[in-house]
């Protein structure tokens, strides 16, 4: 117990100057820009927590989670929490289409023997580096290659997901059936439909908790490809620009960086040539 008495979660309500503090602190903490409009989701998403720790309001939740404790502790859940992890398979399908088309037959003409390295760095549930991984698999089945993939994300919560690999089987509308038919096990269960990708899919996969605030980001260099899809929209311009810099120092010259159709470089002094609107190659 943390200290306190509290009725049901609802009861417990999030005034302004504690969304602010709560705001300026995920900032910090991770980037992410909670704008004033979010306050509502913040007070709703939160209150579970306050139950569980049976803290009776939102000032002492965050005097707990701002101490030394607390950001050990308790700071992972409230980043579960707050964060929304929302992807798809084969999702912006044209940087798939890239990939094929463009970058693994330059690679594959190329001179060196290396694995072709690839990092989904906001991988959430695991959507994203599993279309790759069935994706470089085929190429692997067709041609002398050797690839590894790296997928990162801050969510402890949507990683626990990944790793399993169990998805409803509605998600798997894009995937290509000849890969379902590789790669993906139907469950038995008519009532509630998934599917599973096959053990020998999974473990081509590394997946690890990164926070891409770190001011050291705990993954190897020299990727040929990176994907950082729809998580920059949540940070502010100055954010963007010092994590576009820090994967740009991950990205080997030449490889290729893939953001979100809903996100922008422009006029960022970055080491990056544009080749498609969300594409971009490293000078």
């Amino acid at each position: 117990m943390i200290g306190g008495t509290i009725g049901t979660p609802s009861t417990v309500r999030l005034n302004s100057a504690e969304f602010q503090r709560i705001r300026d602190f995920i900032l910090e903490a991770c980037g992410i820009n909670l704008s004033p409009p979010k306050r509502v989701l913040v007070e709703s998403r939160l209150q579970r927590r306050l139950a569980q720790l049976q803290i009776s309001s939102f000032t002492g939740y965050c005097d707990y989670v701002m101490t030394p404790t607390g950001m050990r502790e308790e700071l992972v859940h409230m980043i579960d929490a707050l964060t929304t992890n929302k992807t798809d398979f084969f999702r912006e399908p044209v940087h798939f289409r890239f990939l094929q088309e463009e970058v693994l037959p330059a690679w594959q003409h190329s001179s060196t023997s290396r694995p072709f390295r690839v990092w989904s760095a906001a991988c959430s549930s695991g959507e994203e580096p599993y279309t790759l991984a069935m994706l470089l698999s085929d190429w692997e089945q067709d041609y002398p290659f050797q690839f590894r993939i790296t997928a990162t994300d801050i969510s402890t919560r949507v990683l626990e997901k990944a790793v399993l690999g169990i998805y409803p089987e509605r998600s798997i509308a894009d995937v290509p059936m000849p890969l379902r038919r590789k790669y993906l096990l139907r469950s038995k269960d008519k009532d509630n439909p998934t599917v599973r990708l096959v053990p020998s899919l999974r473990s081509r996969v590394l997946f690890k908790r990164l926070n891409l605030m770190d001011k050291l980001l705990d993954v190897e260099s020299d990727f040929d490809a990176i994907f950082c899809r729809n998580v920059l929209i949540y940070f502010d311009r100055h954010t963007q620009m010092q994590v576009l810099n820090k994967l740009c120092q991950k990205l080997r010259s030449g490889g290729y960086l893939f953001i979100g159709h809903s996100e922008s470089v422009h006029d960022m002094q970055l080491p990056l040539r544009q080749i498609q609107p969300t594409i971009f190659q490293r000078r």
